[in-house]
């Protein structure tokens, strides 16, 4: 099969075309470390192919973005707080595995949404307290890592729950990036057999469909990263959480 009738099999709109070509493009922005935009990507998709489907269609074009994010904000790089969220992701990656594999789609997009809408209210209160010292209490962390393996297996949407904690820890916008890049580097390239093998969301057609949308990612990061030198450390914490909210309600009531 040739790479055209390949993604003739998807048998998309032009609409549909141009919809999926802006969330690649928006893709590559929001792993520039503009976050909080990339509950589009997730709407769009999750309109086009279905919640679940979604999920396999993504995670390949996100561990693309992830490779062009690391090698950018390498320097950047937190690893204490890696290793502080990283197991807990992987327990959490593992019980996403079985409950999404045996919930309806329906169940499934309520859980997104209530799980995006949530995070807003955490991250809102680490904004609003007085003290600038950070929580230093194993079980925040913990329960953020598991949170975030949680989510980000069922439906890609760590993003919220790895910001709160990021917020929390008070880490200024390079360094917040950078260590969000390597993370969710590693925990996508650690979910992608379950999605070949048990969900059975990636296959050889969507790898492909993943290629061919590679330079709209390429584009979009390129020009993301020249954005987020133009913002400031304050108004760059404000976006996330406004943004992020604005999506999360939209998911809810669509």
């Amino acid at each position: 099969m040739s790479l055209s009738d390949i993604l003739q099999s998807f048998n998309l709109s032009d609409l549909k075309w141009f919809a999926i070509g802006f969330a690649a493009f928006v893709l590559g922005i929001s792993k520039s470390g503009i976050k909080g935009i990339g509950i589009i990507i997730i709407l769009i998709l999750a309109f086009v192919f279905g919640e679940k489907a979604s999920t396999g269609v993504l995670l390949p074009m996100l561990i693309s973005a992830d490779i062009l994010a690391v090698s950018y904000y390498n320097r950047h790089t937190q690893w204490r707080f890696i290793k502080k969220l990283l197991p807990w992701m992987v327990v959490g990656v593992l019980v996403g595995v079985w409950v999404g594999d045996s919930i309806s789609e329906d169940v499934f997009k309520r859980v997104m949404a209530l799980i995006i809408i949530g995070s807003i209210f955490i991250m809102w209160y680490f904004e609003k307290r007085k003290s600038v010292s950070v929580p230093q209490n194993k079980l925040f962390s913990s329960s953020t890592g598991f949170l975030a393996g949680f989510t980000t297996m069922i439906g890609n949407l760590a993003g919220p729950i790895s910001n709160i904690y990021f917020l929390a820890m008070r880490l200024p916008k390079n360094e917040f990036i950078g260590t969000a890049a390597w993370l969710f580097f590693i925990i996508n390239v650690f979910k992608l057999p379950f999605h070949f093998f048990v969900w059975k969301t990636v296959s050889k057609e969507t790898l492909v469909l993943n290629l061919t949308l590679f330079p709209l990612v390429a584009l979009g990061f390129f020009i993301g990263a020249k954005l987020v030198k133009r913002i400031s450390n304050a108004n760059y914490r404000r976006f996330i959480i406004i943004v992020t909210a604005i999506g999360g309600l939209i998911m809810l009531f669509r």
